[in-house]
């Protein structure tokens, strides 16, 4: 009995222990249900702007044009795009103007994207390379035309916030492409001389005798600082001198006696001009005047000016002979500028293109 008592008891108290472990246990859990209950929302929150993060993460950047197997980014498009926004946004359009010139500009960068990005294939299929060195001779090229140290081209490019190694790769792919054009197109242009003397005789105002201006002047120079009022006393007395000179005294006279100017041509006066040779303003002044003529008084940059037609001479063009060169040339990037386009619409018609907007 005392062996089945202490049984018993020691099972009772085993049942016992096992039921408060059960309700501590139960209680536990409770506990915790409500914690989680009550972090719910703020775990629900932070999912959200998790997502959220993750949705502006996606909208950043995106594929906005895929060409064949190669994809253009947003990034791409809009760093090609920035420099055109800043300026159509500097001149003033209305906003609906604006809008439309900055969607136009954007699609017309997009296409020039997509028509490098198939020129780029293209130089992969074809195996064409650049050396180190001829980067760096293209480089040199580029520094001697401009006058420019390895200093200052490296500090202009820091100002457009480019590196010496975005650059080379921006001049090694420019070399890619002209070698692609010489390769598809340029090699296979022939230029003939009937070509060249076709172009001449159909170009007889440019290449036949040509219409110079000699010219005198009066000038009577305002200064950059002057204030409206010291530009409005110079013009007084310019125009008393258009005055003087609508009375008859010949016009060197009266040159003599104020013009500000300190050059002479070996002929006297200005020299020999053709209409195309001066500024809109004086062209627009004297191109239906007659020898004997003046001007009236113009407001130039360099000051109020009269001029004076001294006499009006048709003078040789240039032979065929001379223009040989020249019309070559013109004919030549006129005829790969065509031939480029033809080659690029092709390539678009073999390649699968889609733009996403």
């Amino acid at each position: 009995m005392i062996n089945c008592k202490l049984l018993t008891a020691n099972g009772y108290e085993l049942y016992y222990n096992l039921g408060v472990f059960v309700a501590k246990l139960l209680g536990q859990i409770f506990c915790k249900i409500v914690f989680w209950i009550q972090l719910f929302p703020l775990f629900c929150a932070l999912s959200f702007f998790a997502i959220a993060d993750v949705q502006s993460a996606e909208v950043i950047d995106r594929i906005v044009a895929v060409v064949n197997d190669d994809i253009i980014l947003l990034s791409e498009l809009d760093e090609s795009f920035k420099p055109y926004t800043d300026r159509i946004m500097a001149i003033g359009y209305s906003l609906e103007e604006e809008r439309r010139t900055l969607f136009n500009i954007r699609e017309e960068i997009l296409n020039q994207l997509i028509d490098q990005k198939l020129t780029d294939q293209q130089i992969k299929q074809s195996k064409i390379t650049v050396s180190d060195d001829e980067i760096d001779k293209a480089i040199e090229r580029l520094k001697e035309a401009n006058l420019l140290t390895d200093e200052e081209l490296r500090e202009m490019l820091k100002a457009e916030g480019l590196t010496m190694e975005e650059y080379r790769k921006r001049i090694k792919d420019q070399i890619l492409r002209a070698k692609l054009v010489n390769f598809e197109i340029k090699s296979k242009i022939v230029i003939t001389k009937e070509d060249i003397e076709s172009y001449y005789k159909s170009r007889s105002d440019k290449y036949g005798r040509i219409k110079k201006y000699r010219l005198s002047n009066i000038i009577m120079k305002v200064p950059s600082f002057a204030s409206e009022e010291e530009k409005l006393v110079v013009l007084e007395k310019m125009e008393t001198v258009s005055t003087e000179l609508n009375t008859g005294k010949p016009f060197d006279i009266i040159a003599k006696a104020y013009s500000e100017s300190s050059y002479l041509s070996n002929e006297g006066g200005l020299g020999l001009f053709e209409l195309k040779e001066l500024s809109p303003k004086i062209q627009e002044a004297i191109k239906n005047m007659k020898a004997g003529e003046f001007t009236p008084v113009l407001d130039t940059d360099q000051g109020y000016q009269i001029f004076y037609i001294q006499k009006i001479v048709s003078v040789p063009g240039k032979s065929l002979e001379e223009a040989s060169p020249e019309i070559e040339d013109i004919l030549y990037k006129e005829i790969v500028d065509k031939k480029f386009r033809s080659w690029i619409d092709e390539l678009r018609k073999k390649s699968h293109i889609k733009t996403i907007k």
